[in-house]
């Protein structure tokens, strides 16, 4: 009798250990109590079932903490930041890693990564563990961080030290060293078991490293596979590129977000556009596996699947916003589905186990007059439901008509630049498209149980011109004869900042007086080493950084005479011996955006929306718009909505929770109607999407006002709950 009760009572805790270690574990790593994951949950819903507050109480919705997260000065913040058991952890400007009581925002510990990583907009982080080991993983500059969730300290046995190297398994040719080259992660991965899967951001120029996803050993920080987005000799894709692009295209790079089917042990993502963005004569076909909608088995890389939005891409569609896992009820059936909205204002619904679209696509021929030497693909997909969130082509009735004068000012730019197809070719003359910075954005999207989508939106129009890169000195006025730091300038920095340097915004800033608003050495390490979404020159000698340093900032060291058709022989030959980086023939002016007179975009509003979209049926529920200009609302304009970045939640309490607008502004929506309840100003711009959780049976709402993206800076995280 004994024995059998020791063998019940050892059964008994057995089945104990197996519950807490894997179901209470499951069950506390998914949003409610805690918010865990980027996105909430590894479905990337952004749901949370809490209900404390909801639509009769939004209104008494007060500050409850701040925290500076900025060390030396106020900086631009898009973390989304995730909690788990009553620690809230996220990034400072400066990428340093820190834990906060998440109840009042005490800081618990703070890590401060190595100084040869170079910080870059991060939104979010990973956590791990397993039994009494847990960790928070996060990526500054080129390296992938292991850090103690408990002590704050780096984990030894992670990679060297607690870092890993982001450049492993991206070296394709002998003939550069990717070690040189611009490599970073602005989002997250996920971990799937002991598996960390990948992407990274990386330049959008003739030198872009490859964008290969990678899987890391979330222990030892060890490579574990590597699934190549420009595949190789003997690899399914291959025949979509010429034979040699996979050694010197780069790009085709994740950016934007992963998510996880854990059941299924698949991983989820979309690709972005292969270098260079505009001109692709170097890559003739239809480009596998960049602009793909992807899915790779989590533990070994394989391929189950892959849909392609934009073949051979011209216009820089990069899917960017992370894809949502959700389940519709289609055709009276139960059906797993892959969300996935587009810079363009497009909805893809897949089929989560082959990838098939469950509403009509079709495929249209378009434009093929491109470029000389430039091979536009003949077909590209237009999805029939859900009907687009954006528009598609700008036509003479979307003209402004905030007033006479505006609308004459945009007509005149207007019939000069006159599109009237989405997918037509750069030209040399001009396009006017919608898509770039528009449409959904990196923030991402929400997705109740009811299959209901939530989805921001830009709209706002943006004008591209090409150059051909042997006029760029002629167009400048020097010809003949030319500093060397001018010729490398015109060579790899005027895509960028213009042949004029007046740049276009704080995202291309001018670099007109750069000197007295940074040091040499300050420009000499941008110029190396990159920044924010600068990508690092260090695949340039150091002579030629020099030189390009000396040029901009006026300093005298760009003294060397070189002839600018010199300059163009050396650029025909790196193209005719295929080497790395190669320089394509034509490159872009800055893209600027299409506005009136005085900086309003230049079509009639709405500018931002947010949408409620019903997946299951691929109708509309509401539009509305999202964000305002306050001084045409002071004139009595209706709301005319902004861009926004970030992204929504919703909640169980019928709330749909944003920030992300020009306005400064988070608010709470009705989700069923899209009628806004409450709104509060923020000290900086909300461009981060929040997050809600509960601590002692309280629950509160974060966001980062972090600023920036051209408003304001900010540097802090606020949390909300009821008085």
């Amino acid at each position: 009798m004994r024995k059998l009760l020791f063998l019940i009572l050892s059964f008994v805790i057995f089945c104990c250990y197996i519950l807490y270690y894997c179901t209470d574990n499951r069950s506390r790593l998914t949003t409610g109590e805690n918010w865990p994951r980027y996105g909430g949950n590894n479905l990337g819903n952004r749901y949370s079932p809490l209900t404390q507050i909801h639509g009769g109480n939004v209104n008494d919705l007060e500050i409850a903490w701040m925290y500076n997260a900025a060390v030396t000065k106020e900086g631009a913040i898009q973390c989304q930041p995730i909690m788990i058991d009553g620690i809230l952890y996220g990034t400072t400007p400066e990428l340093n890693l820190f834990a906060l009581n998440a109840g009042t925002g005490e800081e618990v510990w703070k890590f401060i990564p190595s100084k040869t990583d170079r910080p870059h907009q991060s939104r979010g982080i990973m956590y791990w563990e397993y039994r009494k080991d847990k960790r928070v993983l996060y990526t500054v500059g080129s390296g992938l961080y292991a850090v103690n969730a408990i002590t704050g300290e780096a984990v030894d046995e992670f990679g060297e030290n607690g870092r890993a190297d982001l450049k492993q398994g991206l070296q394709t040719n002998l003939d550069h060293d990717v070690r040189r080259l611009s490599v970073n992660a602005t989002s997250p991965g996920v971990i799937y078991k002991n598996t960390l899967i990948i992407g990274s951001a990386v330049s959008e120029g003739g030198d872009a490293a490859p964008g290969h996803i990678r899987a890391f050993d979330v222990k030892t920080g060890t490579l574990s596979w590597v699934f190549h987005t420009i595949p190789h000799p003997g690899e399914f894709g291959y025949d979509t590129w010429p034979g040699d692009a996979y050694k010197k295209i780069g790009a085709a790079n994740s950016w934007s977000g992963m998510t996880l089917d854990e059941q299924r042990g698949i991983v989820f993502f979309g690709t972005g556009s292969p270098a260079s963005d505009f001109y692709g004569a170097d890559r003739k076909g239809e480009n596998l596996f960049a602009n793909c909608i992807v899915a790779l088995d989590a533990l070994t890389g394989e391929l189950k699947w892959y849909y392609q939005t934009i073949h051979h891409d011209l216009w820089d569609r990069d899917i960017s916003s992370p894809p949502n896992l959700t389940t519709v009820s289609h055709n009276g059936k139960e059906k797993d589905v892959v969300v996935q909205a587009t810079k363009d204002g497009l909805i893809y619904v897949l089929d989560r186990d082959d990838g098939t679209s469950i509403f009509p696509v079709e495929e249209r021929p378009v434009p093929t007059n491109g470029l000389p030497g430039e091979h536009p693909f003949p077909t590209q997909k237009y999805p029939l439901k859900p009907e687009p969130f954006t528009r598609q082509v700008f036509t003479e009735a979307d003209i402004t008509d905030l007033s006479p004068e505006a609308h004459a000012f945009v007509k005149e730019k207007f019939l000069r630049l006159k599109t009237t197809n989405k997918y037509a070719p750069p030209s040399t003359q001009g396009t006017l498209l919608f898509g770039y910075s528009g449409g959904a954005q990196w923030g991402g999207n929400a997705i109740d149980p009811d299959g209901i989508l939530y989805q921001n939106s830009n709209e706002e129009p943006w004008e591209l011109v090409m150059t051909e890169r042997s006029n760029l000195s002629k167009n400048s006025g020097r010809t003949g004869k030319v500093s060397k730091g001018t010729a490398l300038y015109l060579a790899n920095c005027a895509s960028c900042h213009g042949k004029d340097m007046k740049g276009n915004g704080p995202e291309l800033p001018s670099l007109i007086d750069i000197e007295n608003r940074r040091s040499t050495a300050d420009i000499e390490n941008l110029i190396l080493n990159g920044g924010s979404r600068m990508p690092s020159f260090q695949h340039l000698s150091q002579e030629d950084r020099n030189s390009i340093s000396g040029f901009i900032s006026n300093s005298g060291a760009d003294t060397i005479m070189v002839q600018t058709d010199q300059l163009e022989q050396k650029g025909n030959e790196l193209e005719t011996n295929n080497a790395f980086p190669y320089i394509p023939a034509y490159v872009s002016n800055p893209w600027r955006r299409f506005t009136d007179q005085n900086g309003y975009p230049g079509i009639k509003p709405p500018w931002g929306t947010l949408n409620a979209i019903d997946l299951n049926t691929g109708e509309y529920l509401w539009r509305v718009p999202f964000g305002e200009y306050p001084e045409l609302a002071k004139k009595g304009i209706p709301i005319t909505g902004t861009t926004s970045y970030g992204g929504p939640l919703v909640t169980a309490g019928g709330l749909v929770i944003i920030a992300g607008t020009k306005d400064e502004k988070i608010r709470a929506f009705d989700k069923n109607t899209g009628i806004t309840l409450w709104e509060f100003q923020l000290p900086a711009g909300g461009f981060a999407t929040p997050i809600t959780y509960e601590v002692d049976g309280k629950q509160y709402i974060v966001v980062a006002a972090g600023g920036g993206r051209e408003q304001k800076m900010g540097g802090s995280y606020i949390a909300f709950s009821l008085k």
